[in-house]
């Protein structure tokens, strides 16, 4: 085998390879060139178009994670398509074909992969732009309520008024309702009662009123509404309701209960009765407590 070998041969193929090699490469130096320079560029803009995004984001968004995960995905893109043209300019059609065709196929199995994840990190891309869920907002949500502490890719975090976390994923918050009492400045408060059936119904109506009246203002356009509603079982039910200053729950508590203290006050100035259940008990069949007990009667 050796000695069909011919090394002088092989040898000058050799040179031959790379003298063509060397010629190709100085024919395209120019496109080599500018090929790079083209992509220095591209780096060099993605790096100043991200400050000026993450400039622009941040009056807006206030979570840390959401702007430095978007000026990522924009720099990662600027420097992508200034790859694809660098091989353009480098007449590497063959293999841009290739790169962009393997990266179809991989982009399509990541996704399937992480159909979950990047459900909840686009989620989070959502809320962390929507103005009607903040960070410090007070909401219930997925049969949860609390303060919102924290908003990233793949979920919330809300303070319960027990001092413990709820970890929430984003697109359980996208696909749910949430009531976001810190959106409005104003609340309505609504306080049940009853009096009793003696009671001067009219005379309950001003003094509740009066009553809520003094110890909240209402501005324009609102007032205390007073409405009775049913017969009970051992009183005339009524709620009340009014507007105060609110955008937590716990505000809303301390109103309330602030409600019913002054109106049981002013009741009990009035001799006006809150009764409670009453229940009457019976007795048809009347004992001789005296009568001995004898056998017979069994």
């Amino acid at each position: 085998m050796f000695e069909k070998f011919n090394f002088e041969k092989s040898l000058d193929s050799l040179v031959d390879k790379l003298s063509s090699w060397l010629e190709n490469i100085i024919l395209n130096l120019p496109n080599i060139i500018l090929a790079v320079l083209v992509f220095v560029l591209f780096i060099i803009g993605a790096k100043y178009l991200g400050k000026l995004v993450n400039r622009l984001l941040t009056p807006h968004v206030k979570q840390d994670s959401i702007r430095s995960i978007t000026v990522k995905v924009l720099k990662a893109t600027i420097i992508l398509i200034g790859f694809f043209i660098s091989l353009g300019l480098l007449n590497l059609n063959q293999l841009l074909t290739s790169i962009l065709a393997g990266a179809g196929v991989v982009g399509l199995a990541v996704g399937l992969a992480l159909q979950g994840p990047l459900n909840n990190s686009f989620s989070g891309v959502i809320l962390s732009f929507l103005p009607e869920l903040q960070i410090g907002d007070w909401v219930e949500t997925n049969g949860y309520a609390g303060t919102v502490t924290e908003i990233n890719l793949r979920s919330i975090k809300i303070k319960q008024n027990d001092n413990n976390f709820v970890i929430i994923p984003n697109s359980k918050i996208v696909d749910d309702a949430f009531k976001n009492y810190s959106s409005t400045n104003r609340t309505r408060v609504i306080v049940n009662c009853g009096v009793g059936y003696s009671s001067d119904l009219e005379k309950v109506k001003k003094l509740t009123k009066d009553t809520i009246a003094d110890l909240y203002t209402q501005n324009n356009q609102e007032e205390v509404e007073f409405m009775y509603t049913e017969f009970g079982d051992s009183s005339i039910n009524f709620i009340v309701r009014f507007w105060i200053d609110a955008t937590k729950n716990y505000e809303i508590l301390v109103a309330k209960s602030n409600a019913i203290i002054q109106i049981k006050k002013a009741f009990d100035k009035e001799g006006i009765n809150i009764p409670f259940p009453i229940r009457t008990i019976d007795f048809s069949n009347n004992l001789n407590l005296n009568k001995p007990y004898t056998s017979s009667e069994e």
